[in-house]
């Protein structure tokens, strides 16, 4: 610096060279050289540090509206070695001073962040070993998912000892998944014994079906069944067409034993499907009354529809004909119902009418409550794909809509018998 011919505060130049002192422990620096004249050249790198200055400033400001302020500590560091790179003059002591200030600022506010995080990890690990060695496989991995996803949320834990906690919390999983596909595996082995178990003793029934000698193939078969019994479940998936192939095999030697010796087999009926058969037949009844006594029986099959209710058949045991049967008069007898208040409010004339007359009447009334509860049903369906049948309220939307079909279809129903009638009264 002896031989600069021009000297700064903070930088200087020599032999056409432009240099920054030396600062700390940094020696002096060459930063650029002259293009035109020295003093430009100095006032040029000048200037550049207010770009430094600028950058410091930035950094501060980000920091301080930032919520997650600890991310910024590696854009700190980044900006603290290009600092020291930086082709500038100027007092770069205080910018690097005020990068320390901030560098701590955030290293204790990470600090403090990973021991919140350790605090919630280990949190995560307790309730992971809480449910890691149950065997209840569904709703524990879709509990220990759950976990999982909190852990990936939450922040970093110090490097010290992150790998051991890592560890710690990835063995849980590992063990228990690791357990849950042992256990699968081993399932699935034996679902796959019990159907080749059942391949063999279907092709053991059809053999003996094909048996001529009708008592032995009968005999042959039921020892089959009973062995069939005993093989074990499997999933309805797997097993469902294999047990409807044997049953029929089964149920066909039976019938042709029954058919040869002459033995009729009287079918039992549940006594809850008796009652519903007659409280169908009891319906039917109620929705053929004249016009004047469809109240009473509006009545009646309102407390015939609470009776049912309490009727609990199982699913399997139910009869679908009947259920069906003591629907549709049920639906009959409100119809009918409705039809006939409304009639009895427009027309009050109308029970002195022609029995011609009256069908009319009753065919252009339903007519018109066909027309708009179509056009209801129509405005109701527009967002129909959009429902979800799992969700409670798009289910509750859904069977609505299928109760106005039914009831749309009933509406036809009687305009054809009325149309029918009126063809026979004229």
């Amino acid at each position: 610096m002896e031989q600069a011919s021009l000297v700064d505060e903070y930088g200087y130049v020599v032999d056409g060279q432009v240099f920054l002192k030396g600062y700390l422990d940094y020696p002096d620096r060459r930063i650029g050289e002259v293009k035109r004249t020295e003093q430009e050249a100095l006032d040029y790198f000048k200037n550049r540090f207010i770009i430094a200055q600028n950058k410091v400033a930035q950094l501060e400001d980000e920091v301080e509206q930032a919520q997650n302020k600890g991310s910024y500590l590696t854009k700190l560091l980044q900006l603290r070695k290009k600092l020291l790179s930086f082709d500038a003059i100027g007092d770069f002591p205080p910018l690097l001073d005020r990068l320390d200030q901030l560098e701590d600022v955030l290293s204790g506010l990470i600090h403090t962040n990973q021991l919140k995080n350790l605090e919630i990890k280990r949190a995560l690990i307790g309730e992971a070993e809480a449910i890691a060695s149950s065997d209840d496989w569904k709703p524990v991995a879709d509990a220990l998912q759950e976990i999982k996803t909190k852990w990936i949320k939450t922040g970093p834990v110090d490097k010290a000892i992150e790998a051991e906690v890592e560890e710690q919390f990835q063995n849980l999983l590992d063990g228990f998944f690791q357990r849950r596909r042992e256990f699968f595996n081993e399932q699935n082995k034996v679902i796959q014994e019990r159907l080749d178990q059942y391949d063999e003793l279907i092709r053991l029934a059809e053999r003996a079906a094909r048996n001529s000698d009708i008592d032995a193939s009968y005999q042959e078969i039921r020892k089959l069944n009973n062995a069939w019994k005993n093989v074990g479940e499997v999933p309805i998936k797997k097993g469902g067409k294999l047990q409807k192939r044997f049953k029929r095999v089964v149920q066909n030697v039976f019938n042709k034993y029954n058919e040869v010796k002459g033995i009729v087999i009287q079918k039992r009926v549940d006594p809850r499907v008796e009652q519903q058969t007659r409280m169908a037949e009891e319906a039917e009844k109620l929705a053929k009354v004249p016009d004047k006594e469809i109240f009473n029986s509006a009545s009646r099959a309102k407390e015939l529809l609470n009776a049912w209710k309490e009727i609990k058949v199982p699913f399997k045991m139910q009869d679908k004909i009947v259920n069906e049967r003591f629907r549709g008069a049920c639906d009959k007898i409100f119809e009918l119902s409705y039809l006939i208040r409304v009639l009895d409010r427009k027309y009050p004339a109308f029970s002195v009418k022609s029995t011609a007359e009256q069908l009319r009447t009753k065919i252009r009334e339903m007519e018109y409550l066909v027309k708009r509860e179509k056009s209801d049903l129509q405005f109701a369906m527009q967002d129909i794909d959009s429902l979800d049948p799992e969700n409670p309220e798009d289910k509750q939307v859904l069977n609505k809509i299928n109760t106005q079909k039914r009831k749309i279809a009933m509406k036809e129903q009687l305009l054809r018998e009325f149309t029918r009638d009126l063809s026979r009264a004229e």
